[in-house]
Parts: C-alpha cells; structure tokens; sequence
C-alpha cells in the first residue's frame, strides 16, 4: 500500500519503508488543497509589483537586488545550478530516497507557496525509480542543505545526474527513460526545492533507526560475554535500579535479567554459584548505567528527528489564512547539529564499553579461560588481534565524536554568519555508528567463543539461539583463522536485530 503524504504525520519508519524498501508514495488530496491554496496566494501577492523575498530578488546578501518579471523564472533555474557545486562520493540510493521523500512532504503542508505539480513530479522520482546523483559534501547545514538538494532538485527540471536502474545518466535521459518531463519552475519554486534540512534529516533518520538495532545487539553481546566470563548478575537487581530510577538504565537491567533467565539461571551461572566473587569490571557491573545513558540519548533524539522530518523548513513562509509572507530561519539546522552529535557520543560509549569486554575475554588473568580464547595458544594467536582491531576502531570514534556544531564559520558575505554543521555531524555519526557496529560483531564473536569453551555447560535458553544461529556461519575457532571472513559474516547476522 503507498504511503500517503500530507495527511498524517511521517515516522522514521515511513521514511525507512520509502528509502530502502520501495514504498511507493501519492499525495494526499488534503495535501493538494493546502499546496494549491498557498501557491495561489503566492501569485497574487507577487503579481501585485510588491517585492518579496525569493520570488523576486536576489537570495542572501543579493536580497536587496529586484528581479524584472521577465527574468524571474531564469532566476530559479540560475539558483539551482549555481548551487550544485556538491563534491565527495555520491550517496547511497537509500539516503537519495529519503531525502526525495522528505523534501515532498515539507512542501505538502502549505506553507511553502509551490504547485501541486512540483511536489508531484518530487513523488514520481521516488516511484519512477530515478535516484538523483548527489555528492555528500557541500553543505554548512545552513540556509538549509542548499548544496545537496540543489543536486537533487536539478533533475527534476532535465539537468543534473541521476541513476536509473543502477546506471549513472544524465537527468533529462532519465526522466525521458520513464516518461516524465522536466518541470518548469515558477516563483519560488526553485529556492523551495533547496531550502531546507532534509539531507542531514535523511541521515539523521538513519542514524537514529541503526542506533536503536544496534542498542539491542550491544545488550545481547553483553550479556553473552557476561556468561562467558561467569560474572554475577548482583548488579542487574531491580532494587539497585530502583534507587537511581533512570529509565533507561531500569530498562536494560530488565533486559540483561532477561536475556540471562531470571530467577532461574543457566548451568553456566549454576557452576560458578559459589564461586565467592563479589564485584565484576565495570565493563560487566555497569552495563545498565553505559547502556541506560545511551537509550535515552537514542530517544531523545528520535523526537527530535521526527519533529524535524514534520517541519517546513524553508524560506519565506506563506500563511495564506493570516495573510502573510513571513522570512525566518527554520533551515537553520542546529536541533539535528546538536542531535547528531549527541548521538555519535552516546553511540561511541557502546563501542568503548563493548571493547573493554573483548579485553576481558582474551585476558586469561580475568577471563579464566583459555588465553585468547584459542585451547593451543602460542602456535596460536587466537582472538589477541581482534582486541586489537577493536581498540583501533574505538580510538578512531573518540576523534570522530568531536562535536561538529560547535563550529561556524560565517559564508554568503556574512550574511549567513551562524552556520550549524548539521550535515558533517550527521556524515560522521553515521561513521561511528558504522564503526560500534564492527566493534559489537567483534564482541558477539568472541564472546560465543568463550561460551562454547565452557561445554558441556549451556547459557541461557534465548542466548543459546542466538549462539546456534551464530554457529551456522561462524565456526567455533580450535585454531588460527582469517578472522575477517566470521566478522563480515558476524555483521551480516546482527543486521537482522
């Protein structure tokens, strides 16, 4: 069924659906009425003579420059192709998609003076199948992500680049391939097709989504290396929780208690019982507070996503029924600045934590198991060099989580002189989110060795799937192995998480 847009609010998964799994999308006839209602309101407004910005003068600090009427449709068009000037490697289909998807529905709510035919020539890119080509460089995440949607934006008038069936082609072969004609732009047209924050929201509703699959491997890989090790689950009693009652850190205590059946415990936890060890490290002992703090960070920057993804963040806005035309800042996108970077944080503290684990298990002072987890070591090398990986890529997030939005660097003549940097801060949350991904397939890896050197002793009902599935393609290592091949194959398998 296609999503219908302009009549409900949109939802990460909605976006999801349309970017990666081909929703198709129509516009809702509610939508249509708006739409048509500013756009008319608009032209009236504009063909009184009555200067406004975006329609008829120049944009930034041109502002104060008159258009002449006859010149004002060839200023939308020099606006998007003086803008496209992205560079860097092209994004995935998937983001493309997104952020067709989402540039539509800010305009379905009516307030961005453009034709239903615009938004509609937006929604058959997406169900025609043409990804527009757009560089992930460019944008200051100011005066709205100008760069990248000026790319996208370019193909739907016959220009620019974009892939059809895989092909990287020209635009205008593009749209003949499917049968479409470029559209002609009208008054403010162009500059509402580029003003606004939908290439770091796209991003942004991917990093949230992936940070929440993530959250749930990290409590799996925890508690699996917990089992491993034979810590103690003292640590995960709801009392504990309930005097410091974070909710997030109740949550994944309840999960962890979970996930290693409570009350009734494994034969694992049964042969260690009175094993006399009071306290685990911390990288055991404070899973619900590490894990806690980062669930809600997960949350909070959902809503602010989700209310990103709901806004009209263009400029000038119409307001038909008040009767005005009003100039703003919504493109300005320091809340998914902000978001992006709190979330690369929080996200960066799963993978040091994770990490940390991994040391645990090869260490046989702490671990009480085999000295990195392989029977014969010394011919063997075992897990020494997956630590070690690990370590790397945690090193790597910690100087990828400097925070972008504290930067700004003043451009349009010091026009636009606070920029926010939300693109680059969504861009590299996605690389460190990417990067935890790597260092929990490491963790879940070797934290299944460890359980399976304890046989004949099993773990848990529910972890004890998750080892078989494991065990289907990733061997139980008696001696050295190329282990990139099993972590590829450990990332493919938590994709389904």
């Amino acid at each position: 069924m296609a999503l219908e847009i302009g009549k409900s609010k949109l939802t990460l998964e909605d976006v999801f659906n349309v970017a990666s799994k081909d929703q198709k999308v129509k516009l809702s006839s509610f939508a249509k009425i708006k739409i048509k209602k500013a756009h008319d309101y608009l032209l009236k407004r504009s063909k009184s003579g009555e200067v406004i910005y975006g329609v008829n003068t120049g944009f930034g600090i041109l502002s104060n420059v008159k258009v002449e009427d006859q010149d004002l449709a060839q200023l939308q068009l020099n606006l998007l192709r003086s803008h496209a000037v992205g560079t860097g490697e092209p994004l995935s289909r998937e983001k493309v998609r997104a952020m067709v998807l989402l540039r539509a529905s800010t305009l379905t709510q009516g307030h961005s003076g453009v034709s239903v035919k615009l938004v509609e020539a937006l929604i058959h890119l997406l169900n025609s199948d043409i990804t527009p080509w757009i560089p992930e460089q460019g944008s200051v995440g100011a005066s709205g992500d100008l760069s990248p949607l000026a790319h996208l934006a370019l193909v739907l008038i016959g220009e620019g680049r974009a892939y059809v069936g895989g092909k990287l082609i020209s635009g205008k072969k593009a749209l003949e391939l499917k049968k479409l004609k470029p559209v002609t732009l009208g008054p403010k047209e162009g500059l509402a097709l580029i003003n606004g924050t939908q290439f770091m929201a796209a991003l942004a509703t991917f990093a949230v989504l992936e940070s929440e699959r993530l959250f749930r491997v990290a409590n799996i890989s925890s508690a699996m290396t917990l089992e491993a090790l034979r810590g103690t689950t003292t640590a995960f009693d709801s009392k504990i929780q309930a005097v410091r009652p974070h909710p997030g850190q109740i949550e994944v205590a309840k999960i962890l208690r979970d996930l290693l059946g409570h009350p009734k415990k494994s034969q694992i936890a049964n042969s260690h019982e009175d094993c006399g060890r009071v306290q685990d490290p911390y990288s055991l002992r404070c899973i619900p507070q590490v894990h806690g703090a980062t669930l809600e960070t997960i949350r909070f920057v959902r809503e602010t996503v989700e209310r990103e993804i709901n806004s009209v963040t263009d400029n000038p806005l119409v307001f038909p029924e008040e009767g005005e035309i009003l100039s703003g800042g919504n493109f300005h996108g320091q809340y998914l600045a902000l978001g992006m970077d709190y979330l690369a944080i929080a996200m960066a503290e799963i993978g040091s934590i994770s990490e940390q684990r991994i040391e645990k298990l090869v260490n046989p002072a702490i671990s009480d198991l085999p000295a990195f987890l392989i029977e014969k070591s010394g011919i063997n090398s075992g897990f020494m060099i997956v630590q070690v990986a690990a370590a790397s890529i945690v090193s790597e997030n910690k100087t990828l989580c400097h925070p972008a939005s504290v930067d700004t660097i003043p451009t349009s003549a010091d026009k636009e002189d606070h920029v926010s940097m939300g693109a680059w801060a969504a861009r590299k949350c996605l690389v460190v989110i990417k990067n935890v991904e790597r260092v929990l397939s490491m963790e879940l890896m070797a934290a299944t060795q460890g359980v399976d050197l304890l046989r004949p002793l099993k773990t848990t009902p529910k972890l004890e799937k998750i080892r078989s599935d494991i065990r289907k393609k990733v061997p139980f290592f008696e001696e050295d192995a190329p282990f990139y091949e099993s972590i590829e194959e450990m990332i493919k398998i938590i994709s389904y998480y």
